[in-house]
């Protein structure tokens, strides 16, 4: 019923054994300095029969990181983590990318262990709420604006990740760009009040996400370079409103930055459709962006192969379903039942919700 999910594709660089992706997901269960557990290795590889896991959010320096528990990619502790990551999902079988992911402003300062600075476009605190280590929500502080030299120093920052992550046997890097974190801050107008070439228009708050793509690939390839985007998004404080024109803007510039140094276009854009618009997200990503698409956001094995067949999207990504289903692809082609997660223990720090679901 659903052979076309099992189809392989070329996502860039990284060929595909099916088009069931595994969608990013904060875990929280890295262990100290933020290096990847034996826990985390053993749940990466029981999921290793997606057509590709992309990781939860790795923080590519101290800033980067918000939340409790969440991994890195700037020692070498970490990458050596990540490696073993890496390798337990390639001897199943299996493809990885890592979700390179910086919070900016999206901080309760509990959770890193550490001091480190808070940063963000603009000088305005995130309204929303975020969970401190004992799970209960407090605000977010207020970050210092970034200068010029803060900008090229993130960007550069990225950059190591990405090398980082290649060193670490990972496949590629997808560039979070969605749910009101740190690229997400510049693109959206009620974060980004900057009267620089960083801020403004549409087209100028696009130019850090530009500048951060088009060095990645410069520094790993074009081709190992993905972007997740949710238009319409109000997480963490975006404003929601009118996200036809900043995404065409960002998807074209996107576009442009493999296909200019290579000729080749960027591995993929990962599209979580909110529909909470009257805008056809994925009509207006195809419009705009000549690579694969990943669609995303509650979809089923149903819609998702529909979207397929329709050539509205390459592949089809899945999230809560993988936290308790770690053989999905094998449920979905045998139309078994899907478990449900347990969402009592989705964050909190050992195997339970994490790596004890049954497989058929």
């Amino acid at each position: 019923m659903h052979d076309i999910l099992f189809t392989p594709v070329k996502l860039g660089a990284i060929e595909l054994a099916n088009r069931i992706i595994m969608a990013p997901m904060t875990r929280d269960r890295a262990g100290p300095g933020d290096v990847p557990t034996d826990l985390m290795v053993e749940y990466y590889r029981q999921r290793a029969g997606a057509g590709l896991i992309i990781t939860e959010g790795t923080q590519p320096s101290p800033e980067g990181k918000g939340y409790w528990r969440t991994p890195g990619i700037y020692t070498q502790e970490q990458i050596d983590g990540w490696a073993r990551v890496a390798e337990a999902v390639h001897a199943e079988g299996g493809k990885i990318v890592m979700q390179l992911m910086h919070v900016g402003r999206v901080v309760v300062p509990s959770n890193r262990g550490y001091e480190a600075g808070i940063i963000a476009p603009s000088a305005i605190a995130c309204a929303d709420e975020v969970p401190g280590p004992d799970g209960v929500p407090v605000a977010c502080d207020t970050p210092r604006a970034m200068t010029q030299e803060d900008i090229f120093r993130v960007t550069e920052e990225f950059v190591a990740a990405a090398r980082n992550a290649r060193a670490a046997g990972i496949d590629g890097v997808e560039l979070h760009c969605a749910s009101g974190y740190l690229v997400n801050q510049f693109l959206n107008s009620a974060s980004n009040q900057r009267n620089d070439a960083f801020g403004g228009p549409p087209e100028q708050r696009v130019a850090f996400a530009e500048l951060l793509l088009g060095r990645m690939a410069d520094a790993i390839g074009a081709n190992r370079v993905g972007v997740r985007i949710s238009p319409g998004n109000p997480y963490n404080g975006m404003d929601p409103a009118d996200p036809e024109p900043l995404f065409s803007a960002l998807l074209q510039a996107a576009d442009n930055v493999g296909n200019a140094r290579t000729g080749e276009g960027l591995a993929y854009a990962h599209v979580i459709d909110m529909a909470l618009t009257d805008l056809d997200t994925l009509a207006m990503v195809r419009s705009n962006w000549s690579g694969p698409i990943i669609a995303n956001n509650n979809l089923k094995p149903e819609s998702g192969s529909a979207l397929l067949a329709e050539k509205r999207a390459d592949a089809i990504s899945f999230g809560r379903a993988f936290i308790a289903n770690p053989d999905l692809p094998a449920r979905i082609r045998s139309e078994a039942p899907l478990a449900k997660p347990d969402y009592a223990h989705l964050y909190t720090g050992d195997d339970k919700g994490y790596t004890d679901y049954p497989t058929l």
